[in-house]
């Protein structure tokens, strides 16, 4: 017997009984919230640095939740033919058009009720398709916050050479340099710097550093200008301090000025004096940031 056959004879049939039942229904939105509630906690795992065996499992169930629930909504929830009809003209009665429309409010009535089932679905597969950028945003790395702006260099940090010892101000001839490092911070990236002795007298690269390079040292950040490289290398007979990525040139007498080469402004220099046990030290952290000029843009 047909769907309009059986309206025409009980109005008042219940369409949800041939559907499925409202246990059904709520056993399908649990499947979705436990779907939901297992992908939040798999994407807070993965954020706090992920654990695999919890986010195995809490992937396991968000996405059974899911494929059980839609696989449970199309087998008990949907209507299920065959539903065969005898024709025996093409145009239907007044009587059965009527109860066809009867059938059609009824079913959307029951379909009203389990917009909830359809939103619960969506929320799942949101919160799935959200979490799928968290490998994303994490491949970037941490946020650099002011990183690019300090370094740790401060008021009477001691330059310390590579194997860790303190340098005194007698460690280099006239002509000679090295990359040192505050004390504490050895190998640190941005903490590198080029120690230069091109004299043996007191040495003013620019007005308002008189005081910068005692007995002939000179002390600049060793990350190029341009695109970060170390600046390794020093000319002793131009005074010049070269980068050998992109071949950037900086006259170390002005303070590092850059005289040729792809260098947008001069290395920073870092002001350094001399204690009473002949220990050279900074007088403070760099007075700019150091490196490439993109990372001093908020300060324009």
């Amino acid at each position: 017997m047909s769907d309009v056959q059986q309206a025409r004879k009980d109005p008042n049939l219940d369409y949800s009984s041939m559907t499925g039942s409202r246990s059904m229904e709520r056993f399908i939105g649990a499947l979705f919230v436990i779907s939901f509630l297992a992908t939040i906690g798999l994407g807070v795992t993965f954020w706090l640095g992920g654990q695999p065996q919890v986010e195995g499992a809490l992937l396991f169930v968000a996405l059974v939740g899911i494929g059980v629930g839609i696989v449970a909504w199309g087998k008990y929830l949907t209507p299920h033919g065959p539903y065969v009809q005898e024709r025996h003209d093409l145009r239907s009665s007044d009587l059965d058009r009527e109860a066809f429309y009867k059938s059609l409010e009824r079913g959307n009535k029951v379909l009203g009720r389990r917009s909830f089932l359809g939103k619960m679905l969506g929320v799942s597969l949101g919160a799935f398709a959200i979490l799928q950028l968290f490998p994303f945003l994490r491949s970037l790395g941490p946020v650099p916050g002011k990183s690019l702006y300090l370094t740790d260099w401060k008021h009477g940090s001691q330059l310390t050479k590579v194997d860790g010892s303190p340098v005194l101000v007698s460690d280099l001839e006239v002509g000679g340099a090295m990359t040192v490092f505050p004390e504490g911070f050895i190998g640190n990236a941005v903490d590198q710097v080029i120690l230069v002795r091109p004299g043996n007298y007191d040495i003013v690269t620019r007005p308002g550093r008189e005081t910068w390079g005692p007995q002939g040292y000179l002390a600049f950040s060793k990350v190029c200008t341009h695109a970060g490289c170390p600046v390794g290398l020093y000319q002793e007979l131009t005074q010049q301090l070269l980068c050998p990525c992109h071949q950037s040139l900086f006259d170390v007498l002005t303070g590092a000025t850059p005289v040729f080469g792809p260098a947008p402004r001069p290395l920073p220099q870092l002001p350094i004096y001399v204690d009473a046990e002949g220990v050279i030290r900074s007088q403070s952290g760099f007075n700019e940031p150091i490196g490439p000029g993109f990372w001093e843009r908020g300060n324009e």
